[in-house]
């Protein structure tokens, strides 16, 4: 089964770990980001590769894992204020993704961004249909759709797992991330981008820094402090755990802080993305025809070119060779 990880701008609400509406492990937590507990399984996995990882430490700089990304940006008309992203936006959140993984040994291609137009998948309905019909790539490839409303959330993404292409939760995989997020948005104290940092996070397999409790293995990094709760701003020095070793990871990109205050991914971390990478996406492939569904055109397609004028009449005696005219599509 798989697990969603959701992050919202609703504070206070108290979490509902089932899921009603039909979509793998959507909870319909309201604050922060509404990961459902792993199931026993995922905790069996992640407490034997932190075991593995223990005796063959590795650096996760050492190798390099190449990801393709593809960019959907899903608004309900061609405004900003209603999803349409500008491309220094688009082209500012991903610098940011690029240079906050860099130092864990990850390099994206961002391969092409899409424009969709429609109300209903702006506000974050029918999400398989708009993902069928939107996603690119295998299972190794980074599909991040920004989206003009989350229903009051900030954005949530897909854990890694034995998933089988073309199966609807082959289709969930990536991340919705809510477009005012993004570096220049006007959601306050989360613009500058690292809503997607953190939602990526989850697609690489790393749980939240508070993962736990102050009981436990917590989130399986043995890197990162043991935290008891969430952390909302910034507060230097926080200590949720005082019989625990280490002050709250407060700068981790896997909490909760402001985005002013996010600054690391630990080396574990690091080296846990490469072992999940290694396990359930690096030899991702399209399927048995390796087939790749064709990328909606970037931004509207232009209208069809007006039909030629019929030619004028020959003049007596004198003889006209007619030219075929290309048509040329501009992509917005």
């Amino acid at each position: 089964m798989h697990f969603s990880s959701l992050i919202t701008a609703a504070l206070g609400a108290p979490a509902v770990l089932a899921s009603t509406t039909g979509r793998p492990g959507r909870s319909s937590l309201r604050f922060g980001c509404g990961a459902p507990d792993p199931t026993l399984e995922q905790l069996e996995v992640a407490a034997s590769l932190a075991a593995k990882e223990s005796r063959h430490p590795e650096d996760p700089k050492a190798q390099t894992i190449k990801v393709d990304v593809y960019f959907h940006v899903v608004a309900s008309s061609t405004e900003l204020s209603d999803g349409y992203l500008t491309d220094q936006m688009l082209s500012d959140q991903f610098t940011v993704l690029q240079d906050t993984f860099a130092p864990q040994g990850l390099h994206f291609t961002l391969k092409n961004t899409t424009y969709t137009i429609d109300e209903s998948w702006a506000h974050d309905g029918d999400e398989l249909a708009m993902k069928r019909a939107l996603r690119q790539g295998s299972y190794k490839t980074l599909n991040i759709y920004f989206l003009k409303d989350l229903n009051g959330y900030f954005g949530y993404c897909y854990f890694p797992d034995n998933i089988t292409y073309g199966t609807d939760d082959f289709y969930y995989d990536g991340c919705s991330v809510l477009y005012s997020t993004l570096p220049g948005g006007d959601q306050t104290n989360y613009n500058l981008g690292y809503t997607v940092t953190h939602e990526v996070g989850h697609w690489f397999g790393l749980y939240h820094t508070f993962q736990g409790g102050c009981d436990g293995d917590g989130d399986y990094v043995s890197d990162t402090p043991a935290q008891g709760s969430p952390t909302s701003g910034c507060p230097v020095g926080r200590d949720s755990c005082p019989d625990q070793e280490g002050l709250d990871p407060i700068t981790n990109f896997m909490d909760y802080s402001y985005d002013t205050c996010y600054e690391e991914f630990t080396s574990g971390q690091g080296e846990r993305i490469h072992t999940y990478w290694k396990q359930y996406r690096k030899d991702a492939t399209e399927g048995e025809t390796d087939e790749v569904t064709p990328a909606p055109p970037a931004g509207p397609p232009p209208p069809p070119p007006a039909p030629p004028a019929p030619p004028a009449p020959p003049v007596p005696g004198e003889h006209k060779s007619h030219k075929s005219q290309k048509s040329k599509k501009s992509h917005a």
